[in-house]
């Protein structure tokens, strides 16, 4: 039996453990200053994380090792994290953290379609009822 750590389960489970928390965090961060502002601070305090844990664990590497296409992949995917999390911010400090996360999560959907279109990735008849009900689940927990 494979370790529970190399589990891409257990990691997804996790991300969305602490998902929950970071819009729980985030909505009682922005209350008293300006959402990108906030958006920043967070920001800092990931890449000194997560500096010091390529460091601690020995996994910086050389940054002429990476290929070209990488670094524009990386720097596209830079681009749209930072204007999401700049989105969700300025959400969390309009609305409820119950009804911004799950609009958010819409991203499970979009992944889906865009996998479909860009990345050929094909999914079954039953995954797709699962991407309606998320959908679905999304615009409903919304609504007022």
């Amino acid at each position: 039996m494979k370790s529970v750590l190399l589990s891409w389960q257990f990691w997804a489970l996790s991300s969305a453990s602490f998902a929950a928390l970071t819009a729980i965090f985030a909505k009682v961060g922005v209350e008293q200053v300006n959402s990108d502002f906030a958006t920043f601070i967070r920001t800092i305090v990931i890449v000194l994380v997560l500096g010091a844990l390529l460091v601690g664990t020995r996994q910086w590497q050389p940054l002429d090792t990476i290929p070209g296409r990488t670094y524009l992949f990386l720097l596209l995917s830079g681009l749209a994290t930072g204007a999401s999390w700049l989105c969700y911010f300025r959400a969390l400090k309009l609305g409820d953290a119950a009804r911004v996360a799950p609009i958010d999560k819409l991203s499970v959907v979009l992944v889906a379609i865009f996998g479909g279109i860009f990345l050929g990735e094909r999914l079954s008849g039953m995954n797709w009822v699962g991407i309606a009900l998320i959908a679905a689940g999304a615009v409903l927990v919304a609504f007022r």
